[in-house]
């Protein structure tokens, strides 16, 4: 049963970041082809990282207007003598919190989906440079083996078999396939001699994209404590925590806008790679790799021959038909040159070793391997990460519209509290119905005044023992004790706290030994005290 074959195909959304406009410092056109080294191309992505900046500069803009606006209308909110509405002001708030909550979580599926990618993609770049170093490694072996062991046997063999013409011919013949192996093996890709290290490349992207992760984590975080906050800041009705959220998404609000940005160049970026990803391969690795050899690995297609095959059967054929000519020799020799017997058994280990070195290069230099690692990376990069970035980007930009509008709201929450606390600093201070006003009228400095109740009490007990005379008028009664004193109750005349004289009883309030006093107190006391009380 015959396995499909899995084939490459760039995304929809990898087509339409590649069709974005590239425009260089002077906004001409420029190529959107994926050519990093070139300096116009650069300046393309720049450009386009650059863009958020007038995003920032617009959400900047808007917010001084509001503040403008709002500082105009806060003359004709004071004069107002209604409350301010608050309703309004807290459902925009709320829904400027979900807003953020919900880009929080796309973030989150966003910043997962990359490091997915940029995992898959340096998982692929580690197996590749694993597979090469294999195969560096054993065309290494095996040069060795034939290089070294073998001319270093076959020429001790010729000093024992200098007087065996056949057997010197039979050396002569197998010194040729050792060349023929030499030659085959130098024709093989040289991984060392490379200028591109895959390893070191996949540690690059992993440094890179594990500092991305975090920083994109932590700006995730900072939206979601800003969202918390700005919630307490409400039921609290805090200027301090209102303060200190200002300043978070002011920063949250420039982060965003900066991820926006570099999010955007790094997707457009890689999708003018991927949708066009052979061509940028084959140009960098046309100086020491072949067009047909990058082709065989790049598209591994059936109908394409292994360039390698041909090196690869030369060298079995060669090694085979070294082992059939150890063999005869091996035979015919010992009897005659006993000492050769032990250079031809290292010769024929060092064929056993090279002919399993040479079978397992076979199997290296298929491009299926290769190609699946190719295809792998591909798809971790151009799928799961640009999809990621794309969401990423998305993220960044509804955060960056909804803590604009959050600001908003914000100075908007201040004026109603800084209304409030004026509403509540203009109420008079001498109006009797203020408790506030109440509890002003207590001063220290009046702290010998005596109450109306000291003055009854004092009444009674002196009138039990000196009665006064039922004749004397009341224009030479001296003025009772407490009207001697300075405006009474806070210095004004207000009697809401005297007794009701004649109702037959006392306000409750008194202790019954003033209740007592008062039930004692003659008709002519209580006369007397009537007219002190008049005005």
């Amino acid at each position: 049963m015959a396995i499909a074959r899995l084939d490459y195909v760039a995304p929809w959304w990898t087509y339409w970041l590649h069709n974005f406009p590239h425009f260089n410092f002077l906004f001409q056109s420029v190529d959107s082809t994926f050519r990093p080294e070139e300096a116009s191309y650069q300046q393309s992505l720049i450009v386009l990282a650059c863009a958020s900046a007038i995003g920032l500069a617009l959400s900047l803009l808007t917010l001084a207007v509001y503040l403008v606006c709002l500082f105009c209308c806060r003359r004709s909110l004071d004069e107002e003598t209604k409350r301010p509405d608050t309703c309004c002001v807290t459902w925009v708030a709320v829904i400027t919190g979900l807003i953020i909550c919900s880009a929080v979580g796309v973030g989150f599926y966003g910043n997962s989906e990359t490091n997915d990618g940029v995992y898959q993609l340096t998982y692929s770049l580690y197996h590749a440079n694993h597979t090469l170093d294999s195969i560096n490694s054993l065309v290494e072996g095996a040069q060795s083996n034939v290089e070294a062991g073998l001319k270093q046997h076959l020429e001790r063999l010729d000093e024992i078999f200098a007087t065996k013409i056949e057997y010197l011919q039979a050396l002569r013949f197998l010194q040729l396939m050792v060349n023929n192996i030499i030659r085959e093996l130098t024709a093989l890709p040289d991984i060392s001699k490379s200028k591109i290290d895959l390893a070191a490349i996949a540690d690059q992207t992993a440094f890179i994209e594990y500092y991305r992760w975090l920083t994109y984590l932590l700006l995730l975080i900072l939206d979601l404590v800003i969202c918390l906050v700005m919630c307490l800041g409400i039921a609290k009705q805090s200027q301090c925590l209102l303060i200190t959220i200002i300043g978070f998404v002011i920063l949250s609000l420039v982060l965003s806008w900066a991820a926006l940005g570099s999010g955007t160049a790094t997707a457009v970026g890689t999708s003018d790679f991927c949708v066009s990803p052979n061509k940028f391969i084959v140009n960098q690795t046309k100086d020491f790799l072949t067009a047909d050899v990058a082709h065989y690995y790049l598209f591994c297609s059936p109908n394409l021959q292994n360039p390698f095959q041909q090196s690869l059967t030369i060298c079995q054929r060669s090694l085979t038909t070294m082992q059939i000519q150890i063999q005869g020799l091996l035979q015919f020799s010992k009897p005659i040159f006993p000492t050769a017997q032990r250079d031809l058994l290292g010769i024929q280990r060092l064929l056993n070793s090279t002919e399993f070195n040479v079978h397992q290069l076979t199997a290296l230099l298929d491009c299926r391997g290769i190609h699946k690692d190719y295809l792998d990376a591909l798809m971790g990069v151009c799928y799961d990460g640009v999809e990621g970035l794309l969401y990423l980007s998305l993220f960044s930009l509804l955060a960056a519209c909804a803590l604009s509008a959050m600001l908003c709201v914000i100075f908007r929450l201040w004026t109603l509290m800084g209304s409030r606390e004026k509403e509540y600093n203009d109420i008079d201070e001498e109006d009797p119905f203020n408790p506030q006003a109440r509890r002003l009228s207590f001063n220290p400095r009046r702290s010998n005044t005596h109450s109306f109740c000291s003055y009854i009490s004092s009444l009674g007990s002196q009138a039990s023992l000196h009665p006064p005379p039922q004749s004397q008028s009341n224009s030479t009664i001296q003025p009772p004790e407490y009207m001697n004193q300075s405006m009474l109750f806070g210095g004004t005349p207000r009697y809401e706290n005297v007794p009701v004289i004649g109702g037959g009883s006392p306000p409750p309030s008194y202790s019954p030994s003033m209740r007592t006093t008062y039930l004692s107190m003659t008709d002519a006391q209580i006369r007397h005290l009537r007219t002190d009380f008049q005005v």
